[in-house]
């Protein structure tokens, strides 16, 4: 995806699927892709980070915005892994409070330490 496609959102993080920072849907679920060859999934719908937005005026998907909104990031080089993960624990249902966020989070890594705010940015894209 980095390379062929110019997809540079997934972050090539630790290699052994454990960061998150590669994060990706297919099919609306989440995997790691740095654990998964492209063949694997051919026919099926592959989100990043960069299709997540997606409209003609540019405004930014909810999760996007709430991550913007809290400031639920510091460095920006888990942001792409941590908001896609986001949108797949909110379309799982899986937001009931910010125990069951850390939970469903809890593949995802952050150097900086943002926790706090992204779990923030998560119950505001609920709508707690």
């Amino acid at each position: 995806m980095r390379e062929t496609l110019g997809l540079t959102g997934p972050k090539k993080g630790c290699d052994l699927g454990q960061c998150g920072a590669c994060t990706v849907l297919v099919d609306g679920r989440r995997i790691t892709s740095c654990l998964t060859f492209a063949l694997m999934h051919g026919g099926r719908e592959v989100t990043t980070i960069e299709g997540l937005g997606g409209d003609p005026e540019g405004d930014l998907h909810p999760v996007q915005q709430a991550f913007v909104d809290h400031d639920a990031f510091q460095c920006g080089f888990c942001t792409p892994g941590q908001i896609m993960s986001a949108v797949a624990l909110l379309a799982e249902g899986h937001a009931g409070d910010d125990d069951e966020i850390r939970e469903w989070m809890s593949g995802n890594l952050c150097r900086c330490a943002a926790y706090p705010n992204i779990v923030a940015a998560i119950t505001a894209a609920a709508g707690r």
